[in-house]
């Protein structure tokens, strides 16, 4: 009898789920039903969130596959288009993509002209080749630290600094911009750098393909999300995009996604509207 219950319960619950899913559909810009598919712009250099695969060179990654699985249940396809990272927020503001999904943080500095609806928790977080004799965070004091120029860590790096390093007398970390994750990393292995920035979410992926190769120092020193980025204006696309997720997260869709990359951490409760205080 209990588990007659529990099971009509978990089927009342994706019944549930997935018509909210469905009814979301009716939400999306008439442009879009129009159309019959939205346009997304990526920056593929943020593995695990989103790469192409160096065997099939196909896009792939957990934003790729959300972003799917959300066009699928809103009854659209994707046009994707490939960008660099500091261009994403001009492809929205120009209307070329009609949201963004492609390991962006929300930030309070970038919410003057977008929402961000939160999915996915992150933090900034030094790493090192393994050889490399520093062991805690304040050993990177006066060091050059690498990261990606268009992202929130060169700021955040500084803002660390400035609270760890200068504030008890350390020589001030020196930032290094590079171009992206995967200039960065490459840096770090030709030894012009001393350590560097990515998000944790992206470092487990990273040392997969290169076991023994990297190690991270201490714990990420900022907490905050990244956002699927929605232009202010288009409050019914942001609330049809927030029902979609929702209704995803309840039938366990979302939890399969982030286990296949290693990010079950990474999950939230539910999404969360311009919830950092970054």
């Amino acid at each position: 009898m209990r588990r007659t219950l529990v099971l009509a319960a978990l089927a009342a619950l994706a019944a549930s789920a997935l018509a909210a899913g469905r009814a979301a559909a009716t939400g999306l810009p008439e442009e879009i039903r129009q159309r019959g598919q939205v346009r997304l712009a990526v920056n593929a250099t943020y593995a695990p969130m989103e790469y192409r695969d160096p065997e099939t060179n196909t896009l792939k990654g957990l934003d790729i596959d959300l972003a799917t699985e959300m066009a699928k249940r809103l009854g659209v396809s994707i046009a994707w288009s490939e960008v660099p990272f500091a261009e994403l927020i001009l492809s929205l503001q120009t209307g070329r993509s009609d949201f963004v999904i492609s390991g962006i943080s929300d930030r309070a500095s970038r919410r003057d002209k977008a929402d961000f609806i939160d999915y996915l928790t992150t933090g900034a977080q030094f790493f090192v080749l393994a050889g490399s004799p520093a062991a805690t965070e304040t050993d990177l004091c006066g060091k050059r630290i690498g990261t990606t120029r268009s992202t929130s860590f060169p700021v955040q790096i500084e803002e660390w600094s400035a609270k760890t390093c200068v504030a008890a007398g350390r020589p001030p970390a020196i930032v290094a911009p590079g171009e992206n994750s995967i200039d960065v990393r490459t840096q770090l292995k030709q030894g012009r750098i001393d350590a560097a920035v990515q998000g944790s979410e992206t470092l487990p992926y990273a040392q997969s393909l290169e076991a023994g190769r990297y190690r991270v120092v201490g714990a990420p020193f900022t907490r905050g999300y990244q956002g699927i980025m929605v232009r202010k204006e288009d409050t019914a696309l942001r609330e049809t995009l927030t029902a979609t997720l929702r209704a995803m997260i309840a039938d366990g869709t979302y939890g399969t996604i982030l286990a296949k990359y290693g990010l079950s951490a990474n999950a939230v409760a539910e999404p969360l509207l311009n919830a950092s205080d970054q």
